[in-house]
């Protein structure tokens, strides 16, 4: 948008007045925050307005992005990018008196999300409103999000984390367009003289989802798409009732929107997750619907019309709520409905792990979900029917949706979908190679690849803005807007001035991150060290245990001779364990004490510190992304889906210390061999292991004399405090098979620290391979995921003037 610094002042100064009546001497901080918030808001209402009404007028059809997880970030900085003012404002806040960092800093990262799920949702969004793709989110208003963590004693301890204390000046609570959610109950049908079959609902238990809308603005465009978030509530009703009892129930109900991925260790949590999941998509689907018939277009048509993508399983319950409208208010017959609906239903599948692919109780679904249970198991009776003439009675069973007293989700996504798509070349040929080598012979045509992306605004026009000018001054700007112009900067790799510029703007980051540390974590770091990055969600698959073993080793070298010849290096980790994850909260607790021990120990000295910040999130993501020199993507080969963390860094500089796993093939194949550092497994070796059997951790831990080492301080006392988490992690590694390869591994991960460490001596060689990383990065870009999905999946049209 236009905006001069004049106009932006009075603006300001015009909202401040009208929100709380003062002037700038005598407001405060969070005063300006809200005024600006406001006042970007209300700079977007047209574009929203005028977005909404275009595709309403031209019936065009639109997608539903379904996603338990929307991690997006603070919005302040982001919104004011993308509409083109970001500098204007900036400046005249400064003229103001007013720092735009410190008044940013003041908003709440939202509690939306906890991984790559959410991040990927959140980056996919911005991409179609950017893109010009007619596409929405659709999730839960959480109030607590996931969970706010602190370490107490180095163990990690979840507190509530209401982000939405002082609420959120981008949402907009929209009453008029609730609609209502039915749980529990009894349903019976009957048939009416026309044919169709009406079903009758007995004490039903009724939950009011009402909508709070938010502005997804494209990047110096006119389109604003919407994010849709419900929040469950008590729906109106007669108000002579026991007041206790009316509280009780309130609070029930609203506890289906409070927090992200409630304790699903026992029945309670798995329900309140059940109810979650249909919660926002029964809403979902009713307002799309809704939507719809003000087309007046007829509902056999809604394919042409709506494309609903299921982000993962959360959403799966989105085939037979469709199903539900279909036949029930539509009264549809089976077949077109089932037509309508499988045309509309797109998955995404995110896992390897056949573990992690949710499955319900049947008496938990029928109980809670009644009529729903009942349309599920028609559609599982008809694909057995249909499919008996076709394949073995082995294939079916494997197949079905109901089997073993569990209702299988990701089957109930794949059957009522017409695309079924992995998130790397790798994970997709595992998917339909082994893990769902079943319904790839079944339905071929299906599957499809659709390798991640990272939206390029957040992830270094916003968090590392040094390098923006920089690249802006060696290449222009157009691969703001078309990503794979970062090639162009190849044209600089033997250019000295370039890769000494690189260097300083590293270090620039590198100082900012090692002063933030110093000031919230009281530890002092060594901003000239190696910073090598492992952040990411806690899990034994993505192997930080194998990290902390070579740092380990590192620390025994350095004790045994403190004199050595030893590079200085900062290992830093950002990681949240789930609540219930007992040995990830056990990993935890280790990498805490091993830091303890390291970084008060003086043999030591400014050589090797370990830094584990707390609370790991977007805003904390954009303060260690730049600043990264190693970026570590170490899962066992054949178990991550695809990783985002990957690009983020690699976008920024980073070099990728990798196996060969998810997206760490495809950013091998970009960068060459030169220019990452590959060890480990490989994932038809993985295989081979769990075919024959053949792996036996402990003769790595009888013959490897540094292994034996490090592993006997987890159970010697040489790490104080960790008797039974060391004993247990060490139980898991020696005694009970180590199920992620970790001691296999752990040569060849020493080999490759050891290369990175020989070539970071060699800084221009260093900066040469970052330089050639942020080049190759710009296919990564979620624009063009967003865009193969448009045009392979979703059929929908994209302008696209600007990717």
């Amino acid at each position: 948008m236009e905006l001069s610094k004049r106009r932006f002042k009075e603006d300001f100064k015009r909202m401040l007045t009208e929100l709380y009546s003062m002037d700038i001497p005598h407001s405060d901080p969070a005063e300006q925050y809200f005024t600006l918030g406001n006042l970007v808001r209300s700079y977007s209402a047209k574009n929203w307005s005028r977005t909404n009404q275009h595709y309403l007028n031209r019936k065009q059809k639109q997608v539903y992005y379904f996603s338990m997880e929307f991690l997006l970030g603070r919005m302040l900085k982001s919104n004011l990018l993308n509409l083109g003012i970001l500098d204007t404002v900036r400046s005249g806040l400064k003229e103001l008196g007013i720092d735009l960092e410190t008044i940013a800093g003041l908003e709440s990262d939202p509690g939306l999300g906890n991984g790559g799920l959410g991040r990927l949702a959140a980056c996919f969004i911005d991409s179609m409103a950017t893109c010009e793709i007619p596409g929405h989110g659709n999730g839960i208003r959480f109030k607590y999000g996931l969970f706010k963590q602190k370490f107490v004693n180095g163990y990690q301890v979840e507190l509530p984390e209401n982000w939405l204390q002082n609420g959120n000046v981008w949402e907009i609570r929209r009453t008029n367009m609730a609609v209502t959610v039915n749980f529990y109950g009894r349903v019976w049908l009957e048939k009416c003289p026309e044919g169709y079959l009406i079903p009758h609902y007995e004490n039903e238990s009724k939950v009011l989802a009402v909508p709070y809308d938010s502005p997804v603005i494209g990047y110096k465009n006119e389109t604003v798409n919407t994010l849709r978030l419900w929040s469950a509530e008590m729906p109106p009703q007669d108000e002579s009732g026991d007041y206790w009892s009316y509280i009780q129930q309130r609070n029930r109900i609203e506890s289906i929107s409070e927090v992200l991925y409630p304790d699903d260790s026992n029945f309670e949590g798995r329900l309140l997750r059940l109810k979650q999941e249909y919660f926002f998509v029964s809403a979902g689907v009713q307002s799309i619907v809704r939507y719809f018939r003000k087309m007046n277009v007829h509902m056999n048509r809604l394919a042409e019309k709506v494309s609903i993508h299921i982000n993962d399983t959360h959403p799966a319950l989105c085939v037979p709520e469709l199903m539900r409208i279909l036949l029930d208010e539509e009264h549809m017959d089976w077949e077109h409905a089932w037509n309508v609906t499988v045309n509309v239903m797109s998955y995404t599948n995110h896992t390897i792990m056949s573990e992690a692919l949710e499955k319900w109780p049947i008496d938990m679904i029928s109980t809670l979900l009644p009529r729903i249970y009942q349309i599920i198991c028609e559609i599982d009776r008809r694909y057995v029917m249909k499919m008996s003439a076709l394949y073995e009675k082995e294939i079916i069973e494997r197949t079905r949706i109901i089997e073993g007293g569990h209702v299988k989700m990701a089957h109930l996504a794949i059957i009522g979908s017409h695309s079924i798509n992995g998130v790397a070349k790798l994970h997709t040929a595992i998917l339909k190679e082994k893990v769902l080598h079943d319904f790839f012979l079944m339905y071929p045509s299906r599957f499809n690849n659709k390798t991640n992306g990272i939206t390029q605004r957040r992830w270094l026009m916003l968090a590392n803005e040094p390098l923006r000018r920089m690249i802006d001054s060696k290449i222009g700007s157009d691969w703001e807007t078309m990503p794979t112009e970062l090639k162009m900067l190849k044209a600089f790799r033997n250019d000295e001035a370039t890769l000494r510029d690189l260097a300083s703007i590293k270090q620039i980051n590198k100082e900012r991150f090692a002063a933030y540390v110093e000031q919230n974590m009281g530890l002092t770091v060594n901003p000239k060290a190696i910073f090598d990055v492992q952040i990411k969600r806690l899990h034994a698959y993505k192997r930080q245990l194998l990290n902390l073993l070579h740092i380990l080793s590192l620390y025994v070298k350095l004790k045994d001779n403190p004199a050595a010849d030893f590079y200085p290096r900062v290992f830093i980790f950002g990681a949240k364990a789930a609540p219930s994850y007992t040995y990830a909260k056990e990993i935890i607790k280790l990498i805490n004490s091993v830091a303890s021990l390291i970084n008060k120990d003086p043999d030591v000295r400014d050589k090797l510190k370990i830094v584990f910040v707390e609370n790991y999130g977007v805003s904390l993501a954009e303060r260690i992304i730049p600043a990264a020199d190693v970026s570590e993507q170490i899962s066992l080969a054949s178990k991550e889906a695809s990783g985002t963390s990957n690009m983020k860094l690699m976008l920024n500089g980073a070099v990728t210390l990798a196996t060969l796993d998810g997206a760490n093939v495809e950013i091998r194949d970009r960068v060459g061999e030169d220019n990452i550092i590959i060890f480990g497994l490989k994932e038809e070796e993985v295989y081979e292991y769990y075919h024959n059997g053949s792996y036996h951790s402990k003769s790595y831990y009888d013959h490897n004399p540094v292994l034996h080492r490090v592993l006997d301080a987890l159970i010697d006392g040489t790490i104080p405090g960790i008797d039974a988490e060391g004993k247990d992690i060490f139980d898991s590694l020696v005694r009970y098979g180590d199920e992620y390869f970790v001691l296999k591994d752990f040569d060849a991960y020493v080999l490759a620290q050891e290369k990175i460490d020989r070539l970071y001596r060699d800084p221009l060689r260093w900066q040469r391979m970052a330089l050639i990383n942020i080049a190759d990065a710009g296919v990564f870009s979620s624009d063009y995921t967003v865009l193969q999905y448009a045009n392979d999946i979703w059929d929908v049209t994209a302008k696209a003037r600007r990717v």
